[in-house]
């Protein structure tokens, strides 16, 4: 305002609304309000962004702008701050092109549900009590960091379950080195050969080069099926009596590779005892596999069946002495034929005469 021209004091003029330095600064706190609020749009937008990329393997652009409401560019702007994130965010040219999570050399923060959180935590807590090796002070350590930051309302989902679960101790097993155990599955997921020491049930110890097919894990035990190439031959090895294992270099390709979860039954269910049995059950080979899981024994087609014959399944089991078999036999609640060896068949007979003789009539008195 231009000062007046006499010496009589003029009172300034106030003008309606905020003065110029206040109205100035007011601007700045709504202009640091708004680029929060676009801050936390970007960031929800980005978390979300993620968990989209998480749940499928592929994405369409377009498809992932409809779902999160923006434009392809906004999409493309998103995709780049999440790789300076170092998420490994892969882009398909093309006419399907579109967006994938890939592998990174590092692992990055994932998004979990729920209930994928509670199936985190209750897994890492039955790993902790693993006979692998190395497993359970990890799983000890991830439990701690996800017990950290589970809501309250997961948090008491979690201690539900460890609170009434309590664990059947059973036979004290060797336990499995997770190192051995990684290697061997890298072997199999790439086709590339291991060569490893290998101590049989004897305790003779051997060099093996083996072409690796599958881990399979019994639930006490862990054993590799692999075709051995100094025997021409598949054979089943446990893995904790591998020793040493190293990668070749030298890939393969399997030909005629064997039911792994078979072998691996017939080797743990039938080599190790004397005595062989085969007995006829009336079910055909689908319903013979949900009754007779292979922790019980083999299965087998029993020949062509034909139109006037009632579908059958052969089951192979095995023990050392005839006694538990006959036990085996009798507790079947079903029609069933031995067909070998004689002896069961014999054993079985004498039980069951045993059994009419004494409960043929009820007790007197």
């Amino acid at each position: 305002m231009p000062p007046p021209t006499d010496n009589r004091w003029w009172p300034p003029i106030r003008r309606r609304g905020l003065a110029p330095g206040e109205r100035a600064r007011k601007n700045r706190r709504v202009m640091e309000v708004m680029e929060v609020m676009d801050v936390m749009d970007t960031a929800a937008r980005l978390l979300r962004l993620l968990s989209l990329l998480q749940a499928r393997p592929h994405w369409p652009g377009e498809e992932l702008s409809e779902r999160l409401g923006v434009t392809p560019r906004t999409v493309r702007r998103d995709v780049t701050r999440l790789r300076s994130l170092d998420y490994p965010v892969r882009a398909d040219l093309g006419t399907h092109g579109g967006y994938r999570l890939g592998a990174a050399g590092r692992l990055p923060p994932l998004l979990l549900d729920d209930d994928e959180a509670v199936a985190i935590a209750v897994g890492l807590g039955v790993a902790a009590t693993t006979a692998v090796s190395g497993v359970a002070d990890a799983a000890v350590a991830a439990l701690a960091k996800l017990d950290q930051v589970l809501p309250v309302r997961l948090r008491e989902r979690v201690s539900a379950v460890r609170a009434s679960t309590v664990q059947l101790p059973g036979p004290e097993l060797p336990r499995v080195d997770a190192d051995v155990l990684v290697l061997l599955a890298t072997g199999c997921r790439r086709t590339e050969g291991v060569r490893f020491g290998y101590l049989d049930h004897q305790g003779r110890a051997s060099e093996r080069s083996v072409e690796p097919y599958r881990i399979v894990h019994t639930g006490r035990r862990w054993y590799l099926v692999a075709r051995d190439r100094d025997r021409a031959d598949w054979r089943t090895f446990r893995v904790d009596r591998v020793r040493d294992p190293v990668l070749t270099g030298r890939r393969y390709e399997h030909t005629d590779p064997p039911d792994a979860v078979a072998m691996v039954s017939e080797g743990t269910n039938l080599a190790p005892w004397s005595i062989q049995a085969r007995l006829r059950v009336p079910f055909d080979l689908a319903e013979a596999r949900r009754r007779f899981p292979p922790s019980v024994g083999v299965l087998e087609p029993d020949g062509e069946p034909g139109e006037d014959k009632a579908p059958s399944t052969i089951l192979r089991v095995a023990a050392n002495e005839l006694g538990p078999l006959v036990s085996f036999v009798a507790g079947l609640d079903c029609d069933v034929d031995v067909l070998a060896p004689a002896t069961l068949r014999a054993a079985v007979r004498d039980h069951g005469a045993r059994l009419a003789a004494r409960h043929g009539d009820p007790p007197p008195g």
